[in-house]
């Protein structure tokens, strides 16, 4: 395994900058509007990375993590009328990443966002994302109105038989972010299937393929558990069965429906107890910071990311 970012670069200095940090791949997207991404344009971003000593490892689709009623390819989760032309365009996007040697993609099947309430303090002050279900409006109506369970895990079975084969033709890995974070059933009209470790299961062996998997997010399994405690030995779990595509390092204060994010040796989760877990079932892509709290001063979320670049290349470097 291998430390990598999914930090948008602002500038070409901010690629140079991972590459000076020690990162020496990313999760990246071209400019422009995704359904121009055809392989040459792929080929050329990859080759532009390169220049800076960099490995394109991984795509965003289409499909992100905002609620339903804003995203590009909505009605692959709403199934509305352009549904199958959006599986094929998706499909094809894949295809071409393949062709333009890119590895893996990661996406989202998510249809109520990232809720969170007011940001909190930790360690001398950072400002994190938090949630307290006591907290939110546990009436508040969804983008998507009120879906039985059943209804969303058709949805994914319907795009997971169209997606997974063409991922397998093109040697390309698909990697799904778990709900983010666990709500209780029927919060905004939904329940979150990929809210809960039964879940994550249920998911994973559906369309069973190497290719199908997670983008593996600890933060977000800490919020899901009663007991964070139990977060390695769940990883243990999907490493085993080569379910793991991708590495979100986050840490927590808290646990389910109770929570504030952290840097990764800030919170409660046993993070070196995770990296030996990976070791241990031979994980061998990216661990990379997902979200990170806010500092005081200047250039905020690049210094926050470069002490967790810091913090995952040691633990690599344990034996």
């Amino acid at each position: 395994m291998y430390l990598g970012t999914q930090l948008p670069a602002r500038h070409d200095d901010d690629y140079r900058v991972m590459k000076q940090l020690g990162v020496e791949h990313v999760s990246a997207n071209p400019d422009g509007d995704w359904r121009g991404w055809t392989r040459p344009v792929l080929e050329q971003f990859r080759e532009k990375m390169e220049g800076f000593g960099l490995t394109l490892d991984m795509l965003l689709l289409p499909l992100p993590s905002a609620p339903v009623d804003t995203q590009p390819c909505r009605d692959i989760l709403l199934a509305g009328p352009d549904r199958d032309r959006q599986i094929d365009e998706i499909c094809r996007l894949i295809e071409n990443c393949g062709a333009a040697g890119i590895p893996s993609v990661r996406y989202n099947f998510n249809y109520i966002g990232i809720p969170r309430t007011p940001m909190e303090e930790g360690r001398g002050g950072y400002r994190a994302e938090a949630f307290r279900w006591d907290l939110v409006d546990q009436d508040e109506p969804g983008p998507a109105g009120i879906l039985a369970e059943e209804t969303l895990w058709e949805r994914v079975d319907y795009f997971l038989a169209r997606v997974v084969p063409a991922a397998e033709a093109a040697g390309v890995r698909l990697a799904c972010h778990p709900h983010d974070p666990a709500t209780p059933p029927g919060y905004k009209g939904v329940t979150r299937i990929l809210g809960s470790v039964e879940g994550m299961k249920r998911f994973v062996q559906m369309h069973e393929s190497p290719v199908h998997g997670l983008n593996f997010c600890i933060g977000t399994l800490g919020e899901m558990l009663e007991d964070v405690a139990d977060v390695p030995a769940v990883t243990r779990w999907f490493g085993e069965r080569g379910k793991i595509m991708n590495i979100h390092f986050r840490n927590i204060v808290g646990n389910i429906y109770n929570f504030r994010e952290s840097f990764p040796d800030d919170g409660d989760i046993d993070m070196p107890a995770v990296i030996d877990v990976l070791r241990q079932t031979g994980y061998r892509y990216m661990v990379m910071p997902d979200h990170a709290p806010t500092l005081s001063g200047d250039n905020q979320q690049q210094v926050a990311f470069a002490y967790c670049y810091g913090y995952i290349a040691a633990l690599l470097q344990t034996r």
